[in-house]
């Protein structure tokens, strides 16, 4: 993702770092910088808020698999019934903190980030490109601050980190992401999301069809 969107990310910095100084007003990529900051913020507060929740309660194989399907009919509803005409030039305040929010639902397991982001996205009336590429964006901060805190609070408990697999894992995880994106934003331009729709309902019923055989265990 830091690969793919280099080019927005370093000119969102640099405006954004230039709106600390000059005040006389906000050029685009300047203003998507503060938005960004601000759409960050509900996930932060709510996930230090219920961080026990989070890793325990919500940890519930049910709970997952319900939200992947009321959440693939969510998706089907907001591509269906959006208008599709707003650009990511549009995007206000307002917006940008319901982004936030929209966001900050991943916290529960089963709503996908993006898929959460993009759904309101298109609830909003953004095009599928535009709610696809801020959300992406979007997520750079909250991806990064994750990835950071999991470090921070297992490092040291398992014993060393083998560079080697490590490594191996980091360039898996690179290729596969990169890939993802690019396919992705292809598939958005010119088509619906439909695909995803009966994908998440499809794992969220074969996940009930397990629990319910007792072939997994719900936590």
């Amino acid at each position: 993702m830091l690969i793919y969107f280099r080019h927005d990310i370093g000119r969102i910095a640099r405006a954004w770092i230039a709106s600390l100084v000059d005040r006389s007003g906000l050029d685009l990529d300047a203003r998507l910088g503060w938005l960004i900051i601000l759409g960050t913020m509900p996930i932060v507060v709510l996930g230090l808020l219920f961080k026990d929740a989070i890793e325990s309660s919500f940890r519930n194989l049910y709970i997952t698999a319900t939200v992947l399907i009321v959440f693939a009919l969510v998706l089907a509803l907001a591509d269906h019934f959006g208008r599709k005409s707003r650009r990511v030039e549009q995007i206000n305040w307002m917006h940008g903190f319901l982004f936030g929010l929209a966001q900050a639902m991943a916290l529960v397991p089963g709503v996908s980030r993006s898929g959460g982001t993009i759904t309101a996205g298109l609830f909003m009336g953004y095009t599928r490109i535009a709610a696809a590429r801020y959300s992406f964006l979007l997520a750079v901060p909250a991806v990064l601050a994750s990835g950071f805190y999991q470090l921070i609070k297992t490092w040291g408990k398992d014993g060393p980190v083998e560079f080697g697999p490590t490594a191996l894992a980091t360039l898996v995880a690179f290729i596969v992401g990169y890939g993802v994106i690019v396919v992705f934003l292809k598939l958005v331009a010119t088509r619906n999301y439909l695909p995803f729709v009966y994908y998440r309902i499809a794992l969220g019923l074969t996940v009930l069809g397990l629990l319910n055989f007792g072939l997994i265990d719900p936590l």
